[in-house]
C-alpha cells in the first residue's frame, strides 16, 4: 500500500454520456467468474503474505458465489478467503479504457477485514474502485496504480455495516470516482487509451503490517456486493 497523492486537482463535473451496459455480475455464474485463484497472487495463489495478507484462497462457493465475500478462520492462523476474477473465466470479460463501472456494497464491521474492488492484468494494470478498512471506520482507498495517483476520502457515509454506492470511469485521461452520487476524486491521469484488465472482487484479510489482523476471538468475516454492472460509451461517443 502507498501512501496517498497530495495537489490532485478538484473534480471537475461530470457531462454523462451515452452508454450501454456490457456487464452485469451474476456471482453465481461459472462462466463470468473464476473462484479461488488469480495471477495477482503468487501463482495464482493461494496465498499472498508479501502483500501482508493472511488469505488463503478458496472456491467454496459459500465464500463468494451469492455475493456475500466470506473470510472464515483456518486452524493454521491463515483465512479461507472468497475472490471472484473474470481473468481466466469462460467469458473472460475485460474492463476497456472508458468504462464506467457502478456497484452497491455493503461494508465490514470486523476488524481485519480487506475488502475490495479492483482490476489486473498482466502484473499490473491495477485501479483500485475502493479499498477498505474498518479500522479507519469513516475512510475509503482509492487507487490508480497504472499512472499513480490515489486519494484517502474520509465521508460521513463510510462506516461498518453501511451500504455505499460507487462508480468509478475508467478514462483515458482520469479514472474519476463517485461515492453516493457525489464525486469524491478525478485523478487527472487516467489510464491511457490502450488500458484494459480483468476484474476482481474479493475479501482479503489483513495481517498486521498496516493495519491490524482480526481480533483473536473472530472466526468469520463478510462483506456483500449487492449489484455490479460496467456501462460502455456507445460508439459515436467513444
Amino acid at each position: 500500500m502507498s501512501e496517498p497523492t497530495t495537489g490532485a486537482s478538484p473534480p471537475a463535473p461530470h457531462h454523462p454520456r451515452r452508454s450501454e451496459v456490457v456487464f452485469t455480475a451474476d456471482f453465481a455464474s461459472t462462466a463470468q467468474w473464476t473462484a479461488g485463484r488469480s495471477s495477482a497472487y503468487p501463482g495464482g495463489g493461494p496465498v499472498n503474505p508479501d502483500d501482508d495478507k493472511l488469505d488463503h484462497l478458496v472456491d467454496d462457493a459459500g465464500h463468494s458465489r451469492s455475493g456475500v465475500f466470506r473470510a472464515t478462520r483456518r486452524p493454521d492462523g491463515t483465512w479461507d478467503t472468497g475472490l471472484l476474477t473474470t481473468e481466466d473465466s469462460e467469458e473472460e470479460f475485460v474492463l476497456l479504457a472508458g468504462d464506467v463501472l457502478e456497484a452497491r456494497v455493503r461494508l465490514p464491521t470486523e476488524t481485519g477485514a480487506w475488502p475490495a474492488i479492483w482490476t489486473w492484468r498482466d502484473g499490473g494494470q491495477e485501479v483500485d474502485v475502493f479499498e477498505y478498512h474498518p479500522d479507519h471506520p469513516d475512510l475509503l482507498e482509492l487507487t490508480n496504480h497504472v499512472r499513480g495517483s490515489q486519494r484517502y476520502v474520509h465521508h460521513d457515509a463510510v462506516r461498518p455495516g453501511a451500504w455505499i454506492d460507487l462508480r468509478t470511469e475508467f478514462g483515458r485521461h482520469s479514472v474519476d470516482w463517485w461515492l453516493n452520487g457525489e464525486q469524491v476524486f478525478a485523478d487527472r491521469r487516467g489510464v491511457g487509451r490502450r488500458w484494459h484488465a480483468f476484474l476482481i472482487v474479493n475479501l482479503s484479510v489483513c495481517a498486521g503490517r498496516y493495519h491490524p489482523p482480526p481480533e483473536p476471538e473472530t472466526t468469520e468475516m463478510t462483506y456483500e456486493v449487492g449489484s455490479l454492472v460496467v456501462r460502455r460509451p456507445a460508439d459515436d461517443d467513444a
